[in-house]
């Protein structure tokens, strides 16, 4: 899986997905499951670009620490915050910055908190009542077929 943040070079062109990106149709597909998980990844730039398949030259860097690292445009982009929907990359900023945003962090994870708690209780009570008509299926259909000497094998008969 690739890091945070992935781009190609194909023919002096730097490719890499931005928060816009994602507002496309190619870009909602991203977001689905088969995607999402390697959003910052190559395969999503690919996705993206299909005509950059197998071309080009697939770089990432996750040293944050020097904006010479990386390419002009991806530069811009993280400073203009055209990248958070990507990726996260929190050493780029300072002291107060860190602080400023964790602040505002613990205030969104206490509102998801909040809604999704008592969603998960009930998800819970759910799967736990499928889970045990499940087990009952499975249980008493082992016991029927069990008992058949047609269904055990040579030695268990």
């Amino acid at each position: 899986m690739c890091q945070f943040i992935s781009w190609k070079e194909y023919q002096k062109e730097v490719y890499f997905l931005t928060n816009a990106d994602l507002d496309t149709k190619a870009g909602k597909e991203l977001l689905e499951p088969e995607y999402v998980s390697d959003l910052c990844g190559h395969g999503a730039i690919e996705h993206y670009y299909p005509e950059l398949k197998g071309k080009g030259e697939n770089k990432e860097c996750t040293d944050f620490s020097t904006p010479k690292n990386f390419p002009k445009a991806i530069v811009t982009a993280l400073k203009a915050g055209k990248l958070s929907r990507i990726g996260i990359c929190l050493d780029i900023l300072n002291k107060q910055g860190i602080k400023e945003y964790e602040k505002i962090r613990q205030s969104a994870l206490a509102k998801y908190q909040k809604i999704q708690q008592p969603a998960l209780a009930k998800y819970q009570k759910i799967e736990q009542s499928a889970y045990a008509e499940y087990n009952k299926i499975i249980t008493l259909t082992f016991n029927k077929i069990v008992k058949q000497k047609k269904y055990r094998t040579k030695e268990w008969k």
